[in-house]
């Protein structure tokens, strides 16, 4: 990983921020759609700072710069960052937020500034009254991207993929019935309509998939919903003659992406006539918006008064899967795992028996070569994390092409990979070693697969959060004193992003503000990491789903999960001594399982099956 000297960019952005009198300026890491993975071209705080991480905000004053970011990137922000930057290592003790830092170089009536479309409205709430409190101005609006003044002509053009319909044998529900679904909620919130800004939600609703965002098949757009009318704003050079029509079929109109701002405004004052200017506040049917939305669509629409931000209601239903979307999730990944089981197996075969030399790009190459073979593959959901040794530590770690290390078959090989398929999204993560473990981490692995299948095997009350499951699958690892930095689970869509709200196990307070529910699709990824030595992760797909029990105590519904992930846990790295009873049970049915649905792929294939048969082996 090199370092960017990012002095010359700071200074010219300086300059900027002189000129447009502003003392302190924030680079989120979102696109206008508060996207989490973005295209080059909205990658701002990418460019800025020279740390390519998928989380965390750059705050530039004229003397200072930092960068915020999790635990998943300490590692990383460490090894990227140059020396003008002073690193925020958020949820450590006494180290302040990036609203934090931000409000306190504030003080004494300092202007801080930011692109409204690119922070969402309750954080430049949030951050407007910390600024307040420290005695710095009004937080400012600059309609402008400094950034991106900057940037110039080494910034990449906005992409313009096309945008393809998902047929209904994937997507399991027309857009008719989503579209009446919705409207339905709308009334019951007494709201005029609802402004949608995520993507992956426009992409879910209309049942349309582009590829704007690498790995990730969604396209700019932005929608509006009202009682009588669904209005899609999207560039129409995307969208081929089939797609017209199908929209139209469907009583959606189209208006061009950058017309959202003027139209919206239009909307807030046809709210204003209609309510009347003098109608009490509390009479008004106000426009609904997503947590999510942007300060800058908010202020469009009108503001406080003619707008309600709430958790959206297509993010819920998007959430919970219909029986196509389930299926369709269990069928991909047992695809999605027979194409593992091949390269771990081609792997292993390459680094100990023909002693190849690879490197964990060259290895990522061939995953991929492998998943493409197989039916209804679209592309990868994320870049593959393919590590060796010690940058199995670094989290979130991306091999770089020319720049990146020889797979040691004597160190772990950490592999965290995913493909988007027409049926689903996988998202999988095994830990292997070619060689001789060391002790501990035999033992750190164990832990972590015992924390694995103690999240698998619960049960838990309808009505239960992810925040309140998260415990289970680090309480081995804590008996010793360890743990990880980072969420235990995640939502994944269906032939969408693969991450995906609102729901998520782990620490963060959203995750204990949605109840987890059965139809919801989750990833189970407890892991173990030593700086500098190795990393360890172990991850499922799993879904929720309602369990006998032999009481329902309350007369509430208890849940589980059923896991799709179809891939052997390395036995190498299993200290059996460890393990109780009712673990080693689990592993042999799990085995049972995975080499009952992935068997006949490997007819042909005398290496694969014979690997498969060796990791299944009973305990």
């Amino acid at each position: 990983m090199e370092k960017v000297d990012t002095t010359d960019r700071l200074a010219r952005l300086r300059e900027l921020m002189k000129k447009h009198k502003v003392d302190i300026y924030i680079i989120p890491s979102e696109d206008s759609h508060s996207s989490e993975y973005i295209a080059p071209c909205d990658a701002r705080r990418e460019y800025i700072t020279g740390f390519t991480g998928s989380a965390g905000c750059a705050v530039v004053t004229h003397e200072k710069a930092a960068l915020a970011t999790d635990g998943r990137y300490f590692n990383q922000a460490t090894k990227q960052l140059d020396s003008n930057w002073l690193l925020l290592k958020q949820g450590l003790q006494d180290v302040p937020t990036w609203q934090e830092w931000s409000a306190d170089q504030s003080e004494g009536g300092k202007v801080v500034g930011v692109d409204p479309t690119v922070i969402s409205a309750p954080d430049a709430r949030k951050l407007a009254e910390k600024i307040k409190k420290r005695g710095g101005q009004e937080l400012m609006a600059i309609e402008e991207n400094l950034v991106d003044q900057i940037w110039g002509e080494g910034r990449s053009p906005r992409p313009s993929e096309p945008v393809k319909v998902l047929g209904k044998q994937f997507a399991g529900k027309d857009v008719k019935t989503k579209l009446d679904e919705l409207r339905k909620d709308l009334e019951k919130k007494k709201s005029s309509g609802f402004v949608v800004s995520m993507l992956d939600e426009i992409a879910w609703l209309f049942n349309l998939r582009g590829n704007d965002i690498p790995y990730n098949p969604v396209f700019f757009s932005y929608a509006s919903v009202t009682p009588t009318t669904a209005t899609l704003y999207v560039d129409e050079s995307k969208l081929s003659t089939e797609s017209q029509t199908y929209l139209a079929e469907n009583g959606v109109s189209v208006r061009p992406y950058e017309k959202i701002f003027e139209d919206t405004q239009i909307l807030g004052q046809s709210l204003a006539s209609a309510n009347g200017d003098g109608a009490p506040e509390a009479k008004i049917r106000k426009f609904l918006v997503s947590n999510k939305t942007s300060w800058a669509l908010k202020r469009s629409l009108g503001g406080e008064t003619k707008v309600d931000e709430l958790r959206s209601p297509i993010g819920d239903a998007k959430a919970v899967k219909n029986e196509t979307e389930l299926e369709g999730m269990r069928q991909c990944h047992i695809r999605d795992g027979a194409a593992l089981i091949e390269y771990f197996s081609w792997l292993e075969d390459q680094l100990n028996v023909q002693k190849v030399q690879l490197d964990e790009v060259t290895a990522a190459d061939k995953l991929e070569e492998m998943r493409s073979k197989h039916k209804h593959f679209v592309g990868l959901s994320f870049d593959t994390i393919s590590s060796t040794g010690a940058n199995a530590a670094v989290i979130h770690y991306k091999p770089e092409r020319g720049n990146c290390s020889t797979i040691d078959p004597k160190a772990i090989y950490l592999c965290d990979s995913g493909a988007q398929y027409f049926d689903g999204t996988t998202d999988t993560t095994r830990t292997l070693h070619f060689g001789v473990p060391t002790d501990m981490e035999r033992k750190a692995y164990t832990l972590v697969l015992k924390g694995h299948i103690a999240l698998d095997v619960a049960i838990f009350p309808k009505g239960t959060t992810g925040f309140a499951l998260d415990t289970l699958a680090r309480q081995f690892l804590w008996e010793e004193g360890l743990d990880y930095r980072h969420g235990t689970g995640h939502g994944v869509g269906s032939y969408l992003n693969v991450h995906e709200g609102p729901i998520g196990i782990g620490t963060r307070i959203q995750y204990s503000e949605v109840p987890l529910a059965p139809g919801n699709v989750i990833s189970n990824e407890p892991g173990y990491y030593e700086d500098g030595t190795f990393g360890i992760r172990i991850e499922n797909i799993i879904m929720v789903k309602e369990a006998e029990t032999k009481h329902k105590f309350g007369d509430k519904p208890y849940l589980g999960f059923e896991h799709v992930t179809m891939v052997p846990y390395c036995r190498k790295l299993i200290d059996e001594t460890l393990l109780t009873r009712r673990e080693k049970n689990w592993l042999n049915e799990y085995h049972a399982d995975v080499h009952a649905k992935t068997k006949d792929f490997f007819k042909e294939n005398e290496l694969a099956l014979k690997w498969l048969e060796r990791e299944t082996v009973p305990f």
